[in-house]
This record gives C-alpha cells, structure tokens and sequence, in this order.
C-alpha cells in the first residue's frame, strides 16, 4: 500500500512516498505561517516528483505542530471549565492551581469541586452529587463555555463516575465537548487533570485542523483516509484527533526518533535530531521512544500522559551565530533560512553559514562566507559539537557504548562522530521525522492501580492487557495485528491492601477500510 508522510516542523514541512517499506521519493518545502498551506505544497510536490497519481494513495499520516504552538504561544484555545470531583478531598489543590497565570486568564479560570471520587482501592470518596453537578453545569451554560474537562480522584482505576457526571451535564449543555481525564493521563491526579484541561481548550481547533487537512487532501486530489501522529510514535484517526488534540504534543521528535530507528535498522540507540530551529535528542528502546518517566511541563503545564523522554536545544540550521562573545542560538530564522542566510544572500550569520565555510556542506553559495575568519569558524563547529555531544551524554543511561543515529535536515552541522559514540546517518536521513509519520501503528494504554488483595494479579494483567488492546482497535488498529508490546507492574508498598500499579501498552497496524 502507497502511504505518505508529512511532517510539519518550525524550519520545513517535510513529505514522503513509501510504497511498503521502500521509500519512492521525498521533498522539503519551507514551512508556511499558516502551516495548512504548507502542507498542501508539499503534498502536490512530493506526488509530483514520484508521478503518482492521487488514486493510489492509500493512506496520510500527518505530524502537525498546530496544537503545541496553540498552547505555548496562548492562542486559539477554548474557554474551559474544570469539574473535579473529589469532595470533601482535594480543596487544598484546587485544578490548575500551578498553571502559569496568563493561561489560566486564557481559559477563563473556571474551576470546580463537587463530591465525588474513589479510594486507591476502588471504595468511594464520596457520593456523587446530580443535584449539585446540574448548578455547576447551569452556571458553565450561563457563562457561555462549552469546552469541559471532568476528572475525578484515581479515576483510572473507574472511570464510571467521570463518564456519569458528564451524562448529567450533558442534560444541561446538550452541545458541550466534555474530556475525562481518564480517557488522557495516568493515576497522579493533578498531572492527568491538567492533560484533561488543555484538550479540553484545544477541541475548537481539533475541529478546525482537522477539517483543514481534510480540505488540503481533497484540493490535492486524494480521496485517501489521513491519520495524524501521536506523542509515542503512533498514530489516531481524524475522528480520534478531534476528540484527543493533546495528544499530538511531541509528535515530531517522536516520529524523527521512529523515522531513525526504521530508516537504521537499529532499536536500540540514542537519537539526534536536527532541524532548522532546535536539536532534539532521545533514546530508543524496543524501536520507540523511551517515554519519560516524570512529569513533563507543555507550555509550564506538568501533564503525566505519555511523553517521550526527549532534551531539546535551541541548536538548528537556521540558528542565530553571534561573535564576541561567540554564542549559538537558541534563536532562530527558522522558515527564513532560505532567505535570511548569507549563503543565500541574506544578511544573517546562521549555523549553516558555518558549516558551509567549515567544508562541511554544500549548499548556497560557498563564496559568501569565504570572508569569515577560519578561527572563528572553527570555534562555532566546535561549539555546535559540543552542545550536541552534551546533550548525548545526558540522555545516556550507562557508560556502555551505544550507537548515535543523527537525522533530521541540519544533520550537516554534525561531524563524522558524537561523543565519541559510534554514529550512524542512514539513507534518507533528512525526512526521518516523515518517514516516522508514514510508518506508524495505533497504540493503546493503560495505567491503573489494582488491590491485589480483592483480584488474583494474573487476573489483573490479563485485564489490562485485554483493554489496552481494545483501546488500540478503538483508535483504529487492525485487531488482527494488535499485541501487548509493553507491561509494567509496580508494587505500591506505600498503600494498603497489596496494591500495586499496572501500566500495559499494546499496539496494531493500521485497519484500512
């Protein structure tokens, strides 16, 4: 089957044909401010050079960087209310008490408790309250907000009560978009919630992306299901999309990584991707991302759904080069490389000016950086291998030598080695993160905590496993090919009751119509 993958960066958007597992063809088109443009054009190009007619598409995978720049840069976000329930527990904490405070202002800063909520061991907090969960939904319709996130104390473990107190507001707001935070985060409360919260805010543009792509694909000609990437290397439906926006943020780093561990062959490596505006640095495990074992912060917001475990730096091709003192980004002109350059007769010094006047690249034209100062030139590329090297190092978990994968288009500021590792640039190396995107699976998870004192652990595991796999035909994996590919079990000694936390991960091949 003939897929392509687009991959929607800061500096390019990216495009790839792959016809199984050989890639046909590849582009880069500098990223457009509106993004959706920008796709399109790589799309026409890409089908152009390959000469593919858009009938024999059978599949768009799309890495989009829409949602993540929504919520960094506090644009195009939903006012949304936050329902905990959690009384008489949680009052000290209420939801987004540790949100930064301009994003709190952007989404209106409506927070709610009612009763509610469950033991670690599944006994209830409390009762749920209709009565007072029909004044809390009066008062949201009053305000005009329609975007609603629900969460609820160890909801993971039953999520029922999140799915009945949303039944009860829906009776007040018929057209509210609720989100449980079941549906998202893992069983910290405060990290889920606030996973819960920010799709909630991003479900209006959910919308409008995805009927954006769906336009940009059918102006191409292509009658193709498209599918949009996910944060741990695989992918969701346009539908699922809609419902689950959050769970885009990341997606590029993630497919590069996928991309790199596809295009080498390797599963086991650590992974340097470079772009024209950042270097994003993560390791492999079984071929996909190691996911990151703390919370981790989306525009100053601690989340606790799956991340990958990746360190970025303000290092690119199109990185601002500064003398006396020397200094390397992090600032960028990003989708102005082509432009602002000296290479390409700007008036702007940028890392690729560098590595253009070091021999390391041919590109542009060399003569407009024959004026710069060989020392200078030599202190910038070892500066650029230096950051990176150190970026490395910290990714690393054990002094054992472990091959360095380097991708991504400003893998020209890269010398032949990293830190001394053995280091690799496989075959199209430049659309690792579109070729992460073409080749993706649909993943399903889940975390909860169990008493093993009230079910036997077999019984446990097998259950989890049973609903990751259903969640992973659910998000539109071919139930043929679904298999659990990840299972944690940590025993819980801080609680009662021989508890202990079961985390299973299970993953298929896309289910084509």
């Amino acid at each position: 089957m003939i897929r392509v993958g687009i991959d929607v960066g800061g500096t390019n958007t990216d495009a790839v044909i792959m016809d199984g597992t050989e890639v046909v063809r590849w582009v880069k088109t500098p990223t457009t401010a509106d993004v959706t443009s920008g796709v399109l054009e790589a799309l026409v190009k890409v089908l152009e050079a390959a000469g593919l007619p858009p009938a024999e598409v059978g599949a768009v995978m799309i890495g989009t960087t829409h949602f993540t720049n929504a919520i960094v840069q506090r644009r195009d976000l939903a006012p949304t209310a936050a329902i905990r329930l959690g009384l008489p527990a949680t009052q000290s904490l209420p939801p987004m008490v540790d949100w930064p405070e301009d994003l709190r202002r952007a989404l209106g800063e409506h927070v709610y408790l009612a009763h509610g909520g469950w033991e670690f061991d599944g006994r209830p907090i409390s009762p749920l309250d209709p009565d007072e969960l029909r004044k809390i939904a009066e008062d949201i319709r009053a305000k005009g907000v329609k975007n609603i996130a629900i969460s609820a104390v160890f909801s993971p473990i039953n999520p029922e009560i999140e799915a009945q107190a949303a039944a009860i507001v829906r009776e007040v707001i018929p057209e509210a978009q609720i989100t449980l935070s079941s549906e998202i985060g893992r069983v910290g409360l405060l990290e889920r919630e606030n996973a819960a919260i920010l799709n909630a805010s991003l479900q209006d543009l959910g919308t409008k992306i995805v009927g954006a792509f769906s336009r940009a694909l059918a102006d191409a000609g292509l009658k193709a299901p498209f599918y949009i990437t996910q944060n741990d290397g695989t992918l969701m439906n346009a539908e699922f999309a809609e419902r689950f926006p959050v769970l885009t943020i990341a997606s590029g780093p993630t497919n590069s990584m996928r991309g790199a561990a596809f295009l080498s062959g390797i599963k086991e490596a650590i992974v340097v991707d470079i772009g024209g505006t950042t270097t994003d640095v993560g390791a492999l495990h079984h071929g996909f991302p190691r996911e990151a074992s703390i919370a981790v912060e989306v525009g100053g917001v601690r989340t606790n759904f799956r991340m990958p475990d990746v360190l970025s730096l303000g290092l690119g091709g199109g990185s601002l080069v500064k003398t006396d003192p020397l200094a390397i980004g992090p600032q960028s002109v990003g989708f102005r490389l082509s432009e602002e350059a000296l290479i390409f007769g700007g008036q702007t010094l940028t890392a690729t000016d560098i590595a253009v006047a070091a021999g390391m690249a041919e590109i542009g034209e060399a003569a407009r950086v024959k004026g710069l100062d060989p020392a200078f030139v030599q202190a910038a590329v070892e500066r650029m291998q230096q950051m990176i090297a150190d970026a490395v190092d910290r990714m690393l978990l054990s002094p054992e030598p472990i091959p360095v994968i380097v991708v991504g288009g400003g893998s020209i500021l890269v010398r032949d080695k990293v830190a001394d590792l053995p280091t690799i640039k496989p075959d199209h190396y430049p659309v690792a993160n579109a070729v992460g995107a073409a080749i993706a699976q649909i993943s399903g998870e889940v975390d909860r905590v169990y008493a093993l004192d009230e079910i036997p652990r077999e019984k446990a595991l097998a259950e989890a496993q049973s609903e990751a796999k259903r969640k992973a035909v659910e998000a539109g994996a071919d139930p043929a090919t679904t298999e659990v590919v990840e299972v944690e079990d940590v025993p819980l000694a801080y609680l009662p009751g021989n508890a202990t936390r079961v985390r299973v991960k299970a993953v298929g091949d896309l289910r084509l119509a």
